[in-house]
């Protein structure tokens, strides 16, 4: 029976479209393509050399819009992006945030890349090629994107002339590309961080063109950026400043550097200071030294590796506090009206280890964009009510006499009384009665990731997304008289986001829906969960018909011991959930999102908050109500509440809530939260309760699809054995039984952890190739219960490449799985070849490569998208950062004719899909799995039934290639949709 069901299930396949909404039009107002993306023989339309001046100096006309009407013109808005500093990946995470957030029928988007070598990228500029633009903002990887991604894509841009330039044009200078009718904007937008996008680089470049761009101009910018000149000017306009000292060139100058420590009283041995760049941004570079050698030493590092040749030294603080405060510009015109928003308090946590590294703590590039419970953000800060008042004072005043525009971000430091500073003058400003308020840091561009400071600040005042990127973007337009047509007329008011009323009654009369996002628990991908259920939120809040509502799964009461086989359903009911308000979600651990529940709850703590969130408010819109497009705001300040799981269930019931899962492993993917779901019949995303517990297990996934053989689908040979009998017995004697048993070198994996390939490395996962001792380390690792085993604790591989850091699953599994290791072909990037033809390698011995697929569907009728291939960039361990930062990643999609050939494809993905069904997979699920590329045969490595839905997720970048493209909005409202339909 199953033989047969299967023959008939491949020879006829869903179409993609049967669960896909129109493809002519999405929530936002835009118009999808009805051509799609040819993925073979495209070439990349490249500008070389002083090409970013020929780009900007293109956007100057104003060619009509398919659709635009004569009474009301749709703003065109380019998005500039990239750059040749380290904070690319930051960039286009930025440039993802703003592109979701400011597309809609009233404003269009046009995108631009500037690569290290200042090449600009024309990437899309006409909705029919705007999934050029969500190609390159959701692509794992920028350097990928550039060299193997773009050519592929059609680059069809159009001017008022309809005339097309060809993929594969180059301009050779400005002048030529200035009389191309090309792509056009109304005013650029840019969103390069770090070094040529806060240097007055761009912005140059848009003055000499004419080019009307949000932001300050680029004299300002220049003096800004630089930390030195910065603190120089901060001086002269009676600044209270840290005492520094600069370095420049290749000839230090260590005397001078030695008198520095003497006058500040420091000792030129052990003297404590930090030694940071003055041109870059992101706290890259950023280091604490101890005495003139140590300090010399670490501004050599910085000029060797490129990071900036122009190296300052300054006090370190010493029970200083720092902050952060955001910007925005209400005036009108010319007229500079700053108002600071709420600031933020930014502190370290260090643990009681006796590691130098620990009590050297500094708000550096890893702290300040990765999921790190080393830092904790308060807003409004914990300091005395005249130092925030102090702050937000100064940050205004700076903000004026700098000449800033629109927005940026100013950081400082509180030193209370107690705390050692230099003397200064008296009526310097920075003296409160409680201690010193001094401002170090002025970012022109802050960055605008989905949880970054400019959205956790403006949440608090009463600014969604949008609405602060927009009232950003028109506060620009008003210094343009050929933009004013655009501030004149009145736009619909924001739809105000309640987001943490859960037992309001269902809204029949509105036809708003209910949606309840789930994330968070307490296994190791907790964070990723975050990461995913703040995604899938935002994206559905797009949707006029919708109420959604985040929810956080606290963990259990005991951290270390929640994943357990058999979970006790008591126990579970009674886990807690809190609906969150908005701002409260923009965080970036699960645990700084419960301590800040725990904070807005406090009663004294809550009363400053309002008082100070009302002042801001006032000042706000006493600027803002003079402005026919300013409507209001549209967050309102609502505490957030605390529920159990079985109360927030029949909360979900009664107010008929579709709940939306992205909890992944422990309960929300074995079945549990499903199992709980189904009996009080509320409608929930992904599979059902028997076939999650199925795919939990990798050995029963392997045994529910073994009988496929004669199909095409394999599966991997497991021996399982529990960890006990591992700790008990000799790892030797283990290590022979293993190998005779399946006949190949094995690796371990734990039998229930889930695989978050995409985001995080495999839980505990590794090859063993040499000898039994390196299972006698990874023994080890499990009986002292090791978040992670350092790098190169085993013993060399081939080719005499190590392996990087391995995390752990915690609390350790009590099974563990050994597989044979299955021998594939490493594809690679070459990110430094000059040869297009040598950019992507692939030997093609063995003819089998790893992939990762999404399915997405009803029961039954699942339906593959389109497989991406992992790939490796030249050989290199990815760091933490290229495995959480957007723009970074593994993954190519779809696979390169010149590996996989289209009939290989095709066959891989109807097998793709016979895995789904068989398994009874619904809604959405991603498959792991290695592909023979001849024959498409596929062997199962395991499924994900809540994979991650992060922003850089290969889901969207599947969806992306489907045809016509399915867009992240309209994305997961399918799959939102899929699950709504559960009961009908």
């Amino acid at each position: 029976m199953a033989a047969a069901a299967s023959s008939s299930y491949l020879s006829t396949k869903p179409r993609f479209d049967s669960f896909i909404c129109p493809r002519t039009t999405q929530s936002s107002g835009v118009v999808l393509p009805a051509t799609t993306v040819s993925f073979s023989r495209r070439r990349n339309l490249r500008f070389g050399g002083v090409v970013c001046e020929s780009v900007v100096a293109a956007v100057g006309d104003h060619p009509k819009v398919e659709g635009e009407s004569e009474k009301g013109r749709v703003l065109r808005v380019g998005l500039i992006c990239g750059g040749p500093s380290a904070e690319r990946g930051i960039s286009l995470n930025s440039a993802r945030s703003v592109l979701d957030h400011i597309q809609g029928d009233d404003l269009h988007v046009s995108c631009y890349y500037i690569d290290p070598n200042l090449n600009a990228y024309a990437i899309s500029s006409a909705q029919a090629c705007l999934h050029g633009i969500f190609w390159l903002c959701y692509s794992n990887l920028v350097g990928m994107f550039i060299q193997i991604l773009l050519p592929i894509l059609i680059l069809n841009l159009k001017g008022k002339s309809s005339m097309r330039i060809l993929p594969g044009t180059r301009f050779p200078d400005s002048d030529r590309l200035c009389r191309t009718p090309s792509c056009t904007v109304d005013i650029v937008f840019p969103v390069i961080h770090g070094r040529f996008g806060e240097d007055g680089g761009i912005q140059e470049l848009l003055e000499k063109s004419n080019v009307p761009f949000v932001g300050t101009r680029s004299k300002e910018c220049r003096k800004a950026f630089d930390k030195y000149d910065a603190s120089l000017e901060l001086k002269e306009q009676g600044f209270i400043t840290v005492p520094n000292f600069v370095l420049q060139g290749s000839e230090l100058d260590e005397s001078g550097l030695s008198r520095w420590f003497f006058d500040n009283q420091l000792d030129a041995s052990s003297g404590k200071v930090v030694v940071k760049p003055t041109r870059a941004g992101s706290s890259i570079g950023v280091t604490v030294a101890y005495g003139v050698t140590d300090s010399l030493k670490k501004v050599r590092e910085i000029i060797s590796e490129g990071i900036d040749d122009k190296v300052i030294v300054e006090i370190f603080l010493e029970g200083g506090r720092e902050f952060t405060a955001i910007v925005l510009d209400v005036g009108s015109n010319f007229d500079c009206q700053p108002v600071v928003f709420l600031p933020t308090e930014v502190e370290l946590q260090s643990s009681n280890s006796d590691d130098v590294s620990e009590k050297d703590a500094i708000f550096n590039y890893r702290r300040k964009y990765l999921p790190t419970q080393q830092v904790v953000y308060h807003t409004p800060p914990r300091f005395p009510l005249d130092v925030i008042q102090k702050i937000r004072e100064g940050a205004s005043i700076l903000f004026k006499r700098l000449g800033l525009r629109d927005f940026a971000r100013i950081d400082g430091w509180f030193l209370p009384s107690s705390a050692s500073t230099s003397s200064s003058e008296a009526n310097d400003f920075g003296r409160t009665e409680s201690g010193i308020v001094l401002f170090t840091d002025i970012n022109l561009i802050s960055g605008m990731e989905q949880t970054s400071f400019l959205f956790q600040q403006a949440s608090k005042v009463g600014f969604s997304h949008s609405n602060i990127l927009r009232t950003i973007i028109q506060r620009a337009c008003l210094r343009f008289p050929s933009l004013s047509s655009y501030c004149s007329e009145s736009i619909p008011s924001p739809r105000r986001l309640n987001s943490s009323k859960l037992g309001e009654p269902f809204p029949k009369e509105q036809g708003h829906r209910k949606v309840f996002v789930i994330f968070g628990g307490d296994t190791s991908e907790r964070q990723v969960s975050l990461m995913s259920g703040t995604n899938v939120w935002l994206n559905l809040q797009v949707s006029g018909d919708l109420e959604v509502t985040p929810c956080l799964l606290a963990p259990g009461n005991d951290v270390s011991s929640e994943v357990n086989d058999v979970h006790d359903q008591k126990d579970v009911s009674s886990r807690t959930v809190w609906s969150l308000p908005y701002s409260l979600v923009l965080r970036h651990t699960t645990e700084e999102v419960l301590d800040a529940c725990t904070e807005a709850l406090e009663p004294d703590r809550a009363a400053l908050t309002s008082h100070l969130r009302k002042q801001v408010m006032d000042d706000l819109a006493n600027s803002l109500k003079k402005h026919n497009w300013f409507t209001g705001f549209d967050i309102s300040d609502e505490p957030p509440m605390k529920y159990t799981l079985e109360k927030w269930i029949k909360l979900a019931k009664e107010v008929q809530a579709t709940v939306f899962i992205a909890v992944h492993g422990g309960i929300g993917e074995d079945g549990t939260l499903q199992s709980l779901l189904e009996a009080e019949g509320v409608p929930y995303t992904g599979p059902g309760f028997s076939a999650s517990r199925t795919c939990m297990d990798k050995v029963a996934t392997s045994l529910a699809v073994k009988h496929l053989t004669n199909f095409g689908i394999l599966t991997i040979n497991k021996e399982v054995r529990r960890k006990e009998d591992l700790l008990n017995a000799s790892t030797s004697d283990i290590w022979h039984e293993v190998i005779s048993k399946l006949h190949v070198k094995p690796y371990v994996s734990s039998q229930q952890e889930m695989d978050v390939q995409q985001e995080w490395q495999d839980s505990g996962k590794f090859t063993i190739t040499c000898c039994a001792e390196d299972l006698g380390v990874y023994v080890k690792a499990l009986e002292d219960c090791l978040p992670r085993i350092p790098p190169n604790s085993f013993a060399k591989v081939q080719d005499d490449i190590a392996h990087g850091l391995i995390e752990m699953p915690v609390p350790p599994p009590e099974f563990l799985i050994f597989e044979p290791f299955i021998e594939t072909d490493d594809i690679t990037i070459v990110s430094k070849s000059t040869n297009e033809n040598e950019r992507l390698l692939w030997e093609g011995c063995s003819r089998w490569v790893e992939i990762t697929v999404g399915v997405i569907g009803k029961r039954g009728s699942m339906r593959s998208l389109m497989p991406s291939v992992t790939v490796k960039e030249s050989g290199d361990i990815l760091s933490l950062e290229e495995k959480f930062q957007g723009g970074t990643g593994i993954n190519l999609t779809p696979p390169p004719l010149s590996i996989m050939s289209s009939d290989a494809l095709m066959r891989c993905k109807e097998r793709i899909e016979l895995i789904a069904n068989t398994l009874e997979l619904e809604g959405f699920s991603r498959i792991d799995a290695f592909v023979n590329v001849d024959s498409g045969e596929v062997l199962v490595i395991e499924v994900n039934t809540v994979p991650g839905m992060t922003p850089s997720t290969v889901l969207i970048h599947q969806a992306l290639a489907e045809e016509p493209p399915v867009y992240p909005h309209r994305f997961f409202r399918t799959l939102l949709d899929l699950g709504s339909e559960r009961f009908m």
